[in-house]
């Protein structure tokens, strides 16, 4: 009996002191900060049944018409990567904050063919359908916007003409015009959308370094050896105004290497495996693809 009153005593002297003024402020604390984790589980949760429920429905009438008049690499995907690709699409368009600048009007025909380009770099991965991005801003052609570069060491503002842009990991901008003309011809090795959306995966691990975020460690190794001899073999085709199957915009940096080398992969595959067998194999194994097997548009 006195064991359980010196216990009962404890318990009064525990309870006392956590009622008392100085602990308030410490309890009322840790349930705020309790309860706020709790509520970003519950909406981090929210968000991807949202985000499964878009991908399991099928894309809405008139849809698929749009996929298939504007996107020229639609006609050739194989049926498992076009039945992928609707989810991924309702995905995108479901999320993601579509905007118009510059006086357009955003209609489905736009929604619908910037997501459809975007979400192919997703198919053979089955990777994420860019969980981090919120915007796509979207100007009717060519506008103006920031250029940096340097002066004496020093960056220096200044203004250019864009076609697109990728701003980290939260926001694109594109000009529709050039993402209508790049989606419907396949063989320019030119596309914004791609383009753009390679940088989203490249800066995923927080750097625009040219290498998005792989498998292993180990795989860094072949990568970095393979598109480093490529980058450079580029930049000495373009001092000897020799021809290329990349872009000579992908000799400006690494960053901008894989982007480009991401847009002859999708638009001129056979011509890349064919003269750069080694970055075609080293993308083949990043995007889980292989479409310079898959039927080739005729000239």
């Amino acid at each position: 009996m006195l064991v359980l009153e010196r216990r009962l005593e404890h318990v009064r002297a525990i309870i006392t002191i956590i009622a008392s003024p100085p602990w308030l402020p410490w309890l009322t604390l840790i349930l705020v900060a309790a309860g706020a984790v709790a509520t970003a589980g519950w909406i981090r949760h929210r968000r991807r049944a949202r985000r499964r429920h878009l991908r399991s429905q099928p894309l809405p009438a008139g849809w698929q018409p749009i996929l298939e008049r504007n996107l020229a690499l639609y006609r050739r995907l194989p049926d498992a990567f076009r039945q992928r690709l609707h989810g991924y699409v309702n995905e995108f368009v479901g999320t993601v904050n579509l905007e118009g600048a510059g006086g357009l009007e955003m209609d489905d025909e736009i929604r619908v063919t910037i997501a459809g380009q975007a979400c192919l770099l997703l198919l053979g991965r089955k990777a994420p359908c860019y969980p981090r991005l919120v915007s796509v801003v979207v100007y009717p052609g060519a506008y103006v916007g920031r250029k940096y570069r340097e002066v004496g060491g020093r960056p220096v503002e200044g203004q250019a003409v864009h076609l697109g842009e990728s701003w980290g990991v939260g926001t694109v901008v594109l000009a529709w015009d050039h993402v209508r003309r790049g989606a419907r011809d396949p063989r320019d090795g030119e596309n914004v959308v791609l383009h753009e959306f390679a940088h989203q995966l490249d800066t995923e691990d927080g750097q625009a370094d040219g290498a998005p975020v792989l498998d292993s460690a180990g795989a860094y190794v072949g990568w970095s050896r393979v598109l480093a001899a490529a980058f450079e073999d580029l930049q000495r085709r373009l001092d000897e105004d020799s021809q290329t199957v990349l872009d000579g915009y992908g000799a400006t940096n690494p960053a901008e290497f894989f982007a480009v080398a991401t847009e002859a992969f999708f638009e001129r595959p056979r011509k890349l495996r064919e003269h750069r067998p080694e970055l075609y194999g080293v993308l083949q194994d990043y995007y889980r693809m292989d479409p310079g097997s898959w039927p080739q548009p005729g000239r």
